[in-house]
Order: C-alpha cells, then sequence, then structure tokens
C-alpha cells in the first residue's frame, strides 16, 4: 500500500491510500477569507472613513475632510514576525484636510493611524 500524493490547494499535500482517483476536486475554503479581506482593504476602509467624515465642530467653523490612507509596507517578512514573535502588520497612515471656513485656510497633513494586521495567504493574522 504505497498511497499517491494528492495536492489540495497550493500549500497541502496529502498521502492518498484510496484505490479510485479523486471524484470532485476540494475548493479553496481559505480563498473565501483571503479574498474578504482584500476586498476590505480596496474598498471597505474607504467606505468606513467616508462614513464618518467629514466632521465639523459645535459651531461648524471648522470641518475635517477625509483625503486617502495609504498601507506600507510591514516592518518584518512574515517569516521574521515569527522569528520576532511580533505582529505581522503593516504601518496605514490616513491624510485628512482640516479646513477653516472663516478663514479659508486648508491644512492637509498625513496620520500615522497604526499598525494594520496582514492576513497570509493561509488566512490566517
Amino acid at each position: 500500500m504505497a498511497g499517491h500524493d494528492v495536492q489540495y490547494g497550493k500549500h497541502r499535500t496529502r498521502r492518498s491510500f484510496s484505490r479510485i482517483k479523486e471524484v470532485l476536486d476540494l475548493p479553496n475554503l481559505i480563498e473565501i477569507q483571503t479574498d474578504s479581506f482584500k476586498d476590505f482593504l480596496d474598498h471597505g476602509l474607504k467606505e468606513v472613513f467616508e462614513d464618518v467624515l467629514p466632521i465639523s465642530n459645535f459651531t461648524d467653523t471648522m470641518e475635517l475632510e477625509f483625503v486617502g490612507y495609504e498601507i506600507k509596507e510591514p516592518k518584518y517578512t512574515l517569516e521574521e514576525a515569527r522569528i520576532h514573535d511580533a505582529s505581522y502588520s503593516a504601518p496605514i497612515f490616513v491624510t485628512f484636510r482640516l479646513i477653516n471656513k472663516e478663514t479659508g485656510e486648508i491644512k492637509t497633513q498625513e496620520v500615522f493611524f497604526g499598525d494594520f494586521p496582514i492576513m497570509t495567504e493561509m488566512g490566517t493574522f
């Protein structure tokens, strides 16, 4: 009973001792998670900011607007994060525009918003 290797997705190979060939290919169940997370990064995060902003102060003399965001390169690679027992994450910077409605002055600034966790190809963080 030697068996044969069967590939499941990109990263898993398993030994099968069945006598017949696999009838159905197993779906990549992790793809649902990774696609959803990618969609959140590409569209959902922007929608969250756009739902909350712009905001005005109580007297309606100042307004804070969302301009955009950028997720920069992670500090560590996935392997380095494992070695250092650190989070696999990347810094996210958000650009805001502050408008003084009385003077017409506009200030635009990029702000460090925090470290954002990154999902691995295997659907883990």
